[in-house]
């Protein structure tokens, strides 16, 4: 029996996730956090949606390929990981024990999560937990170092895990870091640092602002590249 064309174009397009979004004006294609393609729409089609595909064959194969290099990717049971700190990749060593608590140590070689059960998200958060421990103990020191350079004053410093932003400056002064900086290289954290700090005098990203920032650290695009080579 022959293959129909209609059956050979479906066969060579990606997988994907479609998600239906009556509100929704337009086709919108993005990948997830395991480089899997996401498809958000309004009510269309299955050839609107295949002829698209086709169309961003393209950009799908590149995007897809650049996420399989980003470093610091969310731990995934299925792959070899490798663990991110202050830009420097590190083996993580899985090792079960008794122990109903899920442990996670490093002895600058290597990171080893000892686990009870071997559960995706538990260990995540003992990752998690490991950022945000190293966010509270580097980046108040280094905000205070760059804020005297500055001689810029904020509010208060605080940390949380996102998945898009590295760091934020409120209306009112108050300076948000993704903890997720601590997979970054030190000068690079310090970027981020500045280029909120920045935003304590200049609200905007207009010519002033980058200014600002370009006299603190000088360079800073470079650092904006560096940051599109990890995952946040």
């Amino acid at each position: 029996m022959e293959t129909s064309l209609n059956d050979k174009i479906i066969s060579i397009l990606p997988h994907y996730t479609h998600i239906i979004k009556p509100s929704l004006k337009h086709i919108y294609l993005s990948l997830d956090e395991e480089g899997g393609l996401v498809i958000k729409s309004p009510k269309v089609s299955q050839r609107s949606i295949e002829q698209l595909l086709l169309k961003k064959a393209s950009w799908i194969r590149k995007s897809q390929e650049k996420w399989r290099t980003r470093k610091g990717k969310p731990l995934n049971l299925k792959r070899e990981n490798k663990i991110y700190f202050l830009g420097e990749s590190y083996p993580l060593i899985l090792q079960e024990h008794s122990k109903k608590r899920t442990i996670l140590t490093f002895d600058k070689k290597a990171f080893y999560i000892h686990y009870h059960s071997l559960d995706t998200d538990i260990l995540q958060k003992s990752i998690d937990r490991f950022y945000k421990k190293e966010a509270l103990r580097y980046i108040p020191k280094i905000v205070e170092v760059w804020a005297n350079k500055m001689h810029l004053e904020y509010n208060a410093i605080q940390f949380r895990k996102t998945k898009r932003q590295w760091g934020s400056c409120s209306a009112n002064n108050h300076l948000s870091f993704n903890i997720m900086v601590m997979k970054l290289p030190i000068d690079v954290i310090q970027y981020i640092v500045i280029h909120e700090l920045a935003h304590i005098k200049h609200k905007h990203h207009q010519k002033p602002f980058w200014e600002c920032v370009e006299r603190y650290a000088p360079d800073y695009q470079m650092h904006i590249e560096e940051l599109k080579n990890y995952t946040t």
